[in-house]
Order: structure tokens, then sequence, then C-alpha cells
């Protein structure tokens, strides 16, 4: 048995766990703040959830999903993302009646895939849904929102929004049609990935970074030139509400979605700052996904993005919140410090006890992990009802009523009277 993670998988601790947990703690500080509710989803779901609305023909459907038979015979799948399984929620719980729903969730996915900077076969992301508005002006408001998360993080200025139309269905089908024609004409010329995409998801072949395909991508024919009136009046919507909110972005002509429950708005916020895998945050409109899901044909709109990676961007590590150890000197202190050390906890102090070694080690190793106080009781102070409480900052000594070592502590710590 190998005793390391499996490949694309890594455990998480200390400087990162703290990295992580700031992003995803920002992201539901500010989602509340944009009106949005928490959804947790299973980690697992039947594999025509994924299946049907990516597409047999999808990079992840065909290659990356991690799928397998349960005990009882069925189809399983980890969740390679989240958009799927929140409108399955949304169709199973019937909340059809509920609209507008605003939903946020975060959490493990998987996909099997090379392993390369920022991105893992179990990797974590931060997702939200707007389901029920099918305007422009709630496409806005989910670029805000994730624009807000950025900010609140430090990034703005590490990440470029660029946005674009995927048009309606009647301006998608044309297009669709004729971009195939034009790739046909360049077939020989393709790679083999997007010769295999031609027939089953052309749209994708301009997402792709071969440089046999980029001279033949640069001369294809453009979304923007098959937009109807409704699509363009409909982007413009959007463009006036980013320039309103003050939100700069990039019309990115070559920015799409492949799957052809997508229309309208595509977004994502791109940094150069973490090499090849450069979108944080991405997201785009998606009316047609609840139909085709079996659900009552509901507008939709969402993004998500990568908790790594945007725990990668960041300048600073969120500090870890200081302990106060508590070093009871023998078996009668240990009884003393059980109360003692929950006085603390609820009054929101961290406390860690060692009973181990004698007084110089225990303060050492107190010392080493940065502990703010230390907490001793030993005979004398169980005969006082006092405890001896270190200042590790300043070196200041003294013995504190039992009732009062947590107003101590506190006040040592913030200058703020209890």
């Amino acid at each position: 048995m190998k005793l390391q993670p499996a490949r694309g998988t890594r455990d998480i601790f200390g400087k990162e766990a703290r990295r992580m947990a700031h992003v995803v703690q920002t992201f539901k500080r500010i989602g509340v703040t944009h009106g949005f509710e928490e959804l947790s989803t299973p980690i697992f779901e039947f594999t025509d959830v994924f299946k049907r609305p990516l597409g047999e023909a999808s990079d992840i459907v065909s290659k990356e999903m991690y799928t397998f038979q349960d005990r009882g015979g069925e189809d399983i799948t980890l969740r390679p993302e989240f958009t799927a399984g929140v409108c399955r929620a949304f169709i199973s719980n019937g909340m059809t009646q509920n609209l507008p729903c605003r939903f946020m969730s975060h959490g493990p996915a998987f996909r099997y895939e090379r392993p390369q900077k920022g991105r893992y076969r179990q990797f974590h992301q931060l997702n939200a849904e707007l389901l029920g508005p099918d305007t422009p002006e709630f496409d806005v408001d989910m670029i805000a929102f994730a624009a807000h998360i950025l900010s609140d993080l430090g990034l703005s200025q590490r990440v470029t929004l660029n946005i674009n139309t995927l048009g309606d269905g009647e301006s998608r089908a044309l297009y669709r049609e004729n971009l195939v024609d034009y790739f046909k004409s360049h077939k020989n010329s393709l790679s083999d990935d997007s010769k295999e995409r031609l027939t089953k998801n052309p749209l994708r072949i301009l997402d792709s970074k071969s440089k046999d395909d980029q001279a033949i991508i640069a001369g294809a024919p453009k979304l923007s030139d098959h937009l109807n009136e409704k699509s363009c009046d409909f982007f413009a919507r959007v463009k006036a509400g980013l320039d309103a909110s003050s939100i700069a972005y990039t019309h990115n002509e070559r920015l799409v979605r492949g799957m052809d429950y997508y229309n309208h708005t595509a977004f994502e916020f791109i940094t150069t700052d973490l090499g090849a895998q450069g979108t944080v945050i991405g997201g785009g409109r998606y009316d047609g996904l609840i139909k085709q899901l079996g659900g009552t044909p509901t507008a939709g709109v969402g993004f998500a993005g990568g908790i790594e990676r945007l725990a990668m961007l960041l300048t600073e590590t969120p500090k870890a919140k200081r302990l106060t150890v508590l070093m009871p000197m023998g078996d009668a202190a240990m009884l003393v410090g059980f109360k003692v050390a929950e006085n603390l906890r609820r009054a929101g102090i961290a406390v860690a006890t060692d009973r181990s070694g004698n007084l110089t080690k225990r303060l050492n190793r107190a010392s080493k992990k940065g502990a703010s106080h230390v907490v001793i009781i030993g005979d004398n102070e169980i005969t006082a009802q006092t405890a001896q409480v270190k200042t590790l900052d300043t070196g200041d000594q003294q013995d504190i009523a039992i009732s009062r070592v947590a107003d101590h502590i506190k006040f040592t710590s913030t200058g703020e009277n209890p």
C-alpha cells in the first residue's frame, strides 16, 4: 500500500487550508449581501444528471468523469461541476413556485485530467446560480457578485473580465452551421482533438490551444456577425449595466460555452499569474438547461470559481487564531482545567491543553506555536481558586481569579475592557 495521496489529489492543511477557508468565507459573506442562500447537493449523482446536460460528446463526459456502478447496480458519477446538480435539486424539490431562486454552494468536484498548477483531479469550487429571471440585468448582477468577491479578496487588479454574447437559439444555430462549414474546409489542418469536436461540439474548437488550430481559428466566422436584433439588444443592455456599475470588461469574441443550453452572456475573470490555468471565475446564462433535465423551462445564470486558484492568488495568508495554552500541573489541576477551558471557549478564546513534560518544555512548545497566553494551574492555584496567566508577547505574568481569566485574556489581547 502506498502511503501517499492518489495522483491529482493532496492533503490540505496549514497555510493552504487557511487561504482556501478565507476564500470560502469571503464568498459566503458576500453571497448573503447579494441575497443568496446556501444549497448543498450530494457529492455524487445518478450519471444521467451530468451526462444529459453536458452531452456525450463533451470532454467532461467522454474523458473526465469519475463514473462507476454502486452495489445496487446504479450508474453513479462524482460531480464534475455544480450547475447540473443544483438544477436537479431545483426540479426534485419543486422550487418552481419560489422563483427567483438564488443558491450558493461550495465543495469538492472531480475530473480525471492531467494534474497541473492550480488543477487537480479532486478540486474545490465555489458556485452561484440564479434561477428564474431571463433579463440581462440579472446577468449584470451575477457578474457584480463575482467582481465583489474578487475585490474583497484583494484581487481586482490581478484579473481581467472578458465577456461575450452567445446569442439566442436562432443566432447560435445559424452561427454553428457556418462555423462547421468553415472548419470542414480546413479539416486536414486541424488537430486531432478539433477534428473530433467538429462533428460533436464545434464551438469548443474556438477554445483550442493547439498551435495547429490557432491560425485557422483566427479566420473563423464571428458570432457577432450572426446575431439577430434581440441578441444584440440583450448584450447591449448587459454592457450598459456593467458600465453603470463601473465594472471594467473586455469584449472577447472567442469566448464561448460549448453546450447547446448556453445562450446570451458568457464571462470569465482571467489572470496571467497562474500560467495556462488563467480562468479563476467563469459563468454565463443557460436558459435551456432545466428543460433539458426534464423540468419546467426556467431561465438561469451562474458562475463557478476555483477555490485553489483564488487561494493561490492571495498576497497574504490569513493568520491562524492565536491559542491560549492551558497547563494543568497534575490530575487535580486537570479537573479544574476542564472548567477553565470550557469558560474560555464559551468566551470565544481558542484553547489547547498541554499536560506533558515539565513547565519549561511546555512554555517552549507554546511559544513555538505562537500562543498568545498560557494559563498555569497547580495545587496552590486550586487552593486559592486562581490561575497564573502569562502574556507571552510581553512576558507579564499575574495571578488571576479563575472566574476572571477570560476577561483578563481578552483585555490583554485587545485592550478593551470586558
